[in-house]
């Protein structure tokens, strides 16, 4: 794919003070670039911010040979001249059509409800009182989901183990997916799931402290620098790009790596972190099984044997069709979000993770990675540091059908009581997927003496549908 946009892209290119917005291919990813979402001063023509075409700077040549084209003006004054060939730019808008879809922004007129990581948004309750509630309910969601933290590429960090690598653009948007999944895991055990960032008032250190663990070099415990080293069994590698399974099971190894380096008290990553796979660690596909015995065997390892229970991220690693999401699928994938225990989906399309964190009705928000940014040190001491590029102000959403089906869901239950919710909330989810589970619950892996697993050891709210499972939805992870 790069070779393609190298054809058409400037190699001279000029961005806002926030960064270029580009696909690993190198082409602008990011739907509609008219909206910024860290507050950019860029401020894109509208004939020509239809196109998802990055902002270039035009070439000596270009300039002596071109006549007549838009200049767009930020709102500091200065001026970037957009000089690409109108056939260049058709073909990066259609190259990027087919990566994320056309621009998708902001929040539909609908008034369906909307799910965001466990708390439901309702646009109206009474038609009485409907512009009243949409404007408050819709203020409410705009501050939730600004107040999620955001990870994208960065420049300018220092160099990836041996390599000469000092950026990830282009390649580390899956890495950068999952650390948002996993802060957020994080911010919500520390601060809460009603935590909500102030403007106005200094960062608390908890916060920072939180950011300072995913910050850009070796001394941050969950950095893509040491996570790529933690995957390196899995394929990680600075410059490649992995999939979720890959990932996740990177995240886990780097977890159990930084546990080991400190004691219980002080962990860095303060909960367990266990990976729901199918049969045989996911190797022969099939719905991946959530054993309660192995869940409380990781938290107990994880404690070190002190507790019985500890808080958890559960990971879920699924491919659900072949070149797009099952449809079969879907609405369990929908559900999912309305789970307290929430932590969303990292996926996105081919080649383009992005973090969902949102659903209402067939269509999904998420937090994109595809953002250019510099290097920003955060450390807690410093409450006076700029974390601004750790947000988004603007909802974009993609249509879940065109998801690619290789996927994780992440869920986090802070203690014992909130497992048990989870584990009937999924188990009553799997019963009225019509024979189509995203996975299944099991008190334990017991066999009896034909090597059969005990059905009796199988949790169930209600009998699955009769409908088979077809062996060709579900592929190897």
């Amino acid at each position: 794919m790069k070779a393609i946009c190298d054809r058409f892209v400037p190699s001279n290119c000029s961005s806002s003070s926030t960064g270029e917005k580009r696909d690993k291919s190198g082409t602008s990813l990011v739907s509609d670039s008219a909206f910024s979402d860290n507050n950019s001063d860029l401020t894109l023509c509208p004939d020509v911010g239809a196109s998802s075409s990055p902002v270039s700077q035009p070439s000596k040549e270009a300039s002596t040979t071109s006549e007549n084209k838009p200049d767009c003006t930020t709102h500091n004054s200065w001026t970037v001249i957009l000089k690409t060939a109108s056939m260049a730019s058709g073909a990066i808008r259609r190259f990027q059509e087919r990566v994320l879809g056309p621009s998708r922004t902001g929040i539909s007129s609908s008034t369906s409800e909307i799910w965001l990581l466990g708390v439901c948004y309702k646009i109206s309750d009474g038609e009485s009182s409907e512009e009243a509630d949409s404007g408050h309910v819709l203020t409410a969601f705009g501050q939730d989901f600004s107040s999620l933290i955001l990870m994208t590429y960065r420049r300018g960090f220092e160099p990836i183990g041996d390599t000469a690598y000092t950026s990830d653009v282009n390649w580390g948007c899956m890495l950068r997916s999952s650390q948002m999944l996993f802060a957020q895991a994080l911010l919500f055990q520390r601060l809460g799931r009603s935590w909500r960032k102030k403007e106005s008032e200094p960062p608390e250190e908890e916060y920072l402290g939180i950011l300072e663990l995913f910050g850009d070099s070796e001394a941050s415990a969950f950095s893509i620098h040491n996570l790529i080293q933690a995957g390196e069994s899995y394929g990680l590698a600075a410059g490649s790009w992995v999939g979720p399974y890959a990932v996740c099971r990177s995240w886990e190894s780097l977890v159990r790596k930084k546990s080991e380096e400190t004691d219980v008290k002080n962990k860095s990553f303060s909960m367990a972190v266990h990976i729901i796979s199918g049969s045989e660690d996911g190797e022969r596909g099939g719905a991946p099984i959530l054993c309660i015995e192995d869940v409380t065997k990781t938290c107990v390892e994880f404690s070190e044997g002190e507790t019985e229970w500890t808080p958890v991220l559960l990971v879920v690693p699924l491919v659900l069709g072949l070149d797009k999401v099952n449809p079969r699928y879907l609405p369990s994938l929908i559900a999912t979000f309305t789970f307290p225990q929430s932590l969303g989906i990292l996926g996105g399309k081919p080649g383009a993770s992005t973090y969902i964190v949102g659903v209402q009705e067939d269509k999904g928000f998420y937090l994109d990675p595809h953002d250019v940014q510099q290097v920003v040190t955060v450390n807690k001491e410093n409450r006076d540091v700029d974390t601004s590029s750790y947000h988004c102000n603007t909802p974009r959403y993609v249509p879940l059908e065109s998801l690619d089906p290789s996927l994780a869901l992440g869920f986090y239950c802070p203690d014992k009581a909130d497992f048990d919710d989870f584990c009937i909330r999924a188990t009553k989810l799997a019963g009225e997927s019509n024979g189509a589970p995203l996975f299944t619950v099991t008190q334990s892996h017991r066999r009896n003496d034909c090597g059969i697993a005990d059905s009796s050891s199988i949790v169930t709210s209600t009998e699955f549908s009769g409908e088979e499972e077809h062996e060709d939805d579900w592929q190897l992870l």
